[in-house]
């Protein structure tokens, strides 16, 4: 997914570099790719039959891409281009490749920018986050074409402290070849239910990544998850109105589909329990801001959740709006009599109000006295 893009090209040595900040699971950072060797333009369709597309077909959300990535020796050398020699080695045949494959299964790792094994092909699900800068890349190319990037640290506005990767002693160099894909759709071309599907699978690998240590990814998964949901807030409401109609159907195919939705109600705590989510790893990435805002989210879809109250008044507390914590960790108490959580941070807040009044009160009599 890519983030908070600067211009949207700039030049290196006279050819046209697409430049935007990338998650990595230690931090964010700046991308710049370039083509480098234009391919042959074809796309591999679920049955295998090696069907040619128009010279704008790229990968899209779901499309199974086999993709290979290199590292490159230095700097000076990505930035020539490299000879356009096609794909090394024993390549694959794509009515093979595509009955074959299934998308590569590997773990996200906290010591490297590049999710991916280095000089093997690999297949990735487009739309999945497994590998944030592979991905952005692959997601503007068609088969048989190569890129080159260069990735280097991100800088820090004044509004956002980020940590970057520190390893692999960025700026660093790759290239990227994607040699066939499967067809993918994009969101607005996907059913509801798919759709459905998408959110839950990365509601999912939100939790698995949060509990992995990879923060950033799980807030990249988290925010994938909610961008797909919105999109489903129309149609959830147009399903609800129905109400007996669609209890009818139950039997019939669309009746099953529509079972598989989540009711208003379903729809606005799964929404909750994902802003809820991204506050906590927007805590730990310590950003409170942010953390107080997906919290107020939570609190307001689901007045009832214990978990995004207490995230909202740790926000507060590290924005020193202590009154406003208290408050969030006095509603805590009221869903969780005796909470511990609550009960510790309401006697910081205390404390912390009683070393504040005595510094004033120090100050004021040594201007008074």
């Amino acid at each position: 997914m890519k983030m908070d893009p600067g211009p949207p090209f700039q030049t290196l040595h006279g050819v046209n570099v697409t430049s935007w900040v990338s998650v990595c699971p230690g931090g964010l950072c700046k991308v710049q790719q370039k083509q480098t060797h234009r391919g042959s333009q074809q796309t591999v369709s679920n049955s295998g039959d090696g069907a040619s597309c128009s010279s704008s077909s790229c990968p899209r959300l779901g499309s199974l891409c086999q993709v290979r990535v290199q590292l490159k020796a230095s700097r000076d050398e990505a930035e020539s281009l490299v000879s356009e020699n096609g794909n090394e080695g024993q390549s694959v045949q794509p009515d093979q490749w595509v009955t074959e494959t299934e998308a590569t299964a590997f773990p996200r790792c906290q010591d490297s920018v590049l999710q991916v094994p280095l000089g093997d092909w690999t297949t990735l699900r487009l739309g999945e986050g497994q590998c944030d800068i592979t991905e952005a890349c692959v997601e503007g190319m068609r088969a048989g074409e190569k890129c080159e990037i260069l990735i280097s640290p991100v800088g820090s506005g004044p509004d956002v402290s980020v940590p970057h990767p520190a390893e692999e002693n960025l700026p660093l160099c790759a290239t990227i070849e994607l040699q066939a894909f499967t067809p993918g759709k994009e969101s607005w071309e996907m059913s509801p239910v798919e759709k459905c599907q998408w959110v839950k699978s990365h509601k999912e690998r939100g939790g698995v990544r949060f509990r992995s240590g990879d923060v950033w990814g799980a807030a990249d998964s988290y925010s994938r998850a909610l961008k797909l949901l919105i999109t489903l807030h129309g149609h959830v409401n147009e399903v609800e109105k129905k109400g007996q109609e669609a209890e009818e159907q139950r039997d019939t195919d669309t009746g099953d589909k529509l079972q598989q939705l989540p009711s208003a109600n379903e729809f606005k705590t799964i929404k909750a329990e994902l802003h809820s989510n991204m506050s906590l790893c927007q805590l730990k990435l310590n950003q409170p801001q942010r953390a107080k805002a997906s919290a107020t989210k939570a609190t307001h879809l689901e007045p009832g959740g214990a978990k995004a109250w207490y995230r909202r008044g740790q926000a507060c507390q590290m924005l020193n709006e202590l009154e406003e914590a208290r408050q969030a960790f006095r509603k805590l108490l009221e869903l969780q009599p005796e909470s511990p959580a609550a009960l510790k941070a309401l006697k910081d807040i205390a404390s912390t109000e009683k070393e504040r009044n005595a510094q004033l009160g120090l100050r004021l009599s040594k201007m008074f006295s």
